[in-house]
């Protein structure tokens, strides 16, 4: 990738996130009960401790960087860092709201955050590695900050086949147009192990451990609130550009009948895996 295409990737990268902050701050609640198997498991193979200095990058609306901060304790800090402001607002007001002073925020592409060298006890990242167009770029600055033995632990999408919650709106959207090369795996993003050990083992991490979590992103009460909301996704809402206006509205409808098996106004709660990946300095 150029770097021109990189930087056209960043600023696309960026409306998108910017755009969903209303949504994602909408439905806060529910998103971080399905994402509680994910944060839980990154806090534990980072090694989280209390009075520990954290690094959370791309921290969106503070996930897992905010739990990350009730773990340290007041002797403790966590950064939380993403190049949209309007996602880290929604981390603010939760810091906010939980009475968490040990944070600070800063808005910055991740690859050219400016930190202090050995001075964070541990990196994490969940699910945003995938989208930067340089991520060892990106995970070479995660291990300058780190100090000697610091861990960082990050996620990225799972196996296709055990992510229906994902994949659903491609299963249909593919039936009315040729989908991108990249459209059966986004917003999965891939997690070749072979090629993500690649990236951490050239940015200098060492023990590196994967390891599978199933889980349940989000659960919803229909089928059409489930479309609704995969609509915010910026890949799903690309390929349903292509296709004429007056076939919109039946997309979705097959898109609510398969997420609920049938009836687009019964319960939605599809399953997602990821892959946790944690490394060494």
């Amino acid at each position: 990738m150029t770097q021109i295409d990189g930087q056209a990737t960043k600023e696309q990268h960026l409306e998108d996130w910017d755009r969903a902050a209303p949504v994602w701050r909408k439905y806060d609640e529910s998103l971080r009960r399905g994402s509680e198997p994910l944060t839980r498991r990154l806090l534990d193979l980072a090694a989280i401790q209390p009075g520990q200095r954290v690094l959370d990058i791309a921290s969106g609306t503070g996930e897992p960087g905010l739990p990350a901060a009730e773990i340290v304790g007041p002797s403790g800090f966590v950064l939380l860092t993403d190049q949209s402001q309007e996602m880290l607002a929604v981390a603010r007001d939760k810091a906010r709201t939980r009475g968490l002073e040990n944070v600070a925020f800063r808005v910055c592409d991740a690859e050219l955050l400016e930190l202090d060298p050995e001075s964070f006890d541990a990196a994490l990242c969940r699910g945003a590695l995938p989208l930067m167009p340089d991520p060892v770029a990106v995970l070479r600055v995660a291990y300058e900050a780190l100090k000697p033995g610091g861990r960082i632990a990050l996620t990225l999408g799972g196996r296709l086949e055990a992510n229906p919650y994902f994949t659903v709106p491609f299963t249909i959207l593919r039936k009315y147009t040729p989908l991108p090369r990249y459209a059966p795996s986004v917003p999965l993003y891939s997690s070749d192990p072979d090629r993500v050990r690649y990236i951490l083992s050239e940015a200098g991490f060492r023990e590196l451990q994967f390891e599978p979590v199933e889980h349940v992103p989000m659960e919803f009460e229909s089928g059409r609130e489930y479309r609704e909301y995969m609509r915010v996704f910026a890949r799903v809402a690309s390929v349903l550009a292509q296709i004429p206006a007056d076939r919109h509205e039946k997309i979705g409808e097959e898109v609510a009948s398969l997420a609920t098996g049938g009836d687009p106004d019964g319960n939605v709660a599809l399953k997602g895996e990821s892959v946790v990946a944690s490394g060494v300095k």
